[in-house]
């Protein structure tokens, strides 16, 4: 199938079941497409009992779209640039410290307490897996998803405090998450063969801080070049140029693109570049533009996410498995959060309950099952796949449903 067929079709799906859920749902964008899709593809199995064209057509739509090569090489990128530029820099500025540790300290906490978890609960239900891919199933669920995350928390009317923790830890695990998932995808690529400590430190600066390093000189050559002329249309194709030749760039040299657009996002979107380098008509439609980019993608992506389900194996036994890990990985994100939020409490005015509040909050999405779907299949990439869908289906319709709630009651008084 043509790629202009495959995103017709997406982009008019995508406007068909948004304008459903507006019309007639009134749910956060994620929730309700997630919803709409699901039962649109639900819908077509039933009928594929009697006549599997329609069924069949779809099943074709998914097998031609990569979905780990449109997500992680092209969508991600504008999705974190967008969200990145619209996050409060100085409200970020100010949280700084436990917003690196829960996008560090955080996630590796989180990988290594899913993976020996998950390593014994497999055992216990009769699936012999070794414990590198346990390992590295924890690597690419504990990253918390900002697409999904954003529109909820400003629906949730969440305190400043509370929503940059979230969406800032968001931004960043991101790309922390993908390089501890390539880090030890790496080594269970490489079995019985000896990999230095050294090489693992490497690369995993050369993406984590060559990310961050190329994202500030991206950002800075933006604002020179915004700040050099006043032609709003130029400006927003300067932006544009920014997320997809840094994308190449980051690619090109093995650095860690999400961490790049993030960066380059948040230097951008920061206020006192904003004054200085765009007019309030150049302001107001690169704002407008990232916002309409953002929807557009976001709907595209819930769409692919609930479609995801034709392609995928279920057994009885990775269902068990996956019904077991939800519950399992929101304990161990609670588990490694707890630490860090201990330790900064005391010099920082957190919210009451924000560990419940961020473990709950923390929604997995495409990026997540992005990475499942790069496994091997010595990796037991069919029964991973079914756990993280089985967690994401979970995350962003259970608990984005109710995140909004949970935000309210421990957060009226304040």
């Amino acid at each position: 199938m043509e790629y202009y067929s495959i995103i017709s079709i997406l982009v008019v799906l995508a406007a068909l079941f948004g304008f459903i859920n507006a019309r007639f749902f009134k749910l956060p964008t994620t929730i309700g497409l997630m919803i709409i899709t699901i039962l649109f593809t639900l819908v077509l199995v039933v009928i594929g009992q009697f006549n599997d064209t329609l069924l069949t057509h779809e099943r074709e739509l998914i097998s031609n779209i990569d979905f780990e090569t449109v997500l992680l090489d092209v969508m991600l990128s504008f999705l974190l640039f967008a969200g990145a530029l619209h996050t409060n820099f100085e409200e970020l500025k100010v949280q700084r410290a436990p917003v690196i540790v829960f996008a560090t300290v955080g996630v590796l906490i989180s990988t290594a307490l899913v993976g020996v978890s998950m390593y014994y609960i497999l055992q216990w239900i009769g699936l012999n897996v070794q414990f590198i891919y346990c390992l590295l199933f924890g690597a690419l669920i504990s990253p918390t998803d900002p697409i999904a995350v954003l529109g909820i928390l400003k629906k949730a009317k969440a305190p400043k405090r509370l929503e940059t923790k979230i969406v800032g830890e968001s931004l960043f695990n991101d790309g922390v998450g993908v390089v501890v998932f390539l880090t030890i995808f790496a080594i269970a690529s490489a079995p019985g063969e000896t990999v230095e400590i050294m090489d693992i430190v490497e690369l995993f600066g050369r993406e984590v801080l060559g990310g961050i390093v190329l994202g500030l000189i991206l950002g800075y050559g933006t604002f020179k070049m915004l700040k050099a002329i006043d032609n709003y249309e130029v400006e927003v194709i300067i932006t544009i140029a920014t997320v997809m030749g840094g994308t190449l760039i980051a690619h090109k040299f093995h650095l860690s693109a999400p961490l790049a657009m993030v960066t380059a996002g948040l230097f951008i979107g920061n206020d006192i570049v904003r004054s200085a380098a765009m007019s309030e008509k150049t302001e107001t439609y690169v704002d407008r533009f990232w916002e309409l980019v953002d929807v557009l993608l976001n709907t595209i992506l819930f769409v692919l996410i609930g479609m995801e389900m034709l392609i995928l194996t279920f057994e009885m036994s990775s269902i068990l498995a996956g019904l077991i890990a939800v519950p399992l990985v929101l304990f161990c994100r609670y588990a490694s959060l707890w630490l860090p939020i201990k330790f900064f409490a005391k010099r920082l005015d957190f919210v009451p309950k924000t560990n419940l509040i961020m473990t709950w909050g923390g929604l997995r999405g495409g990026i997540s099952i992005a990475l499942a779907l790069s496994l091997t299949n010595d990796m037991h990439r069919e029964l991973f796949l079914v756990i993280t869908y089985i967690i994401v289906i979970f995350s962003i319709i259970g608990q984005g449903l109710t995140v909004e709630p949970v935000v309210r009651r421990f957060t009226k008084s304040l």
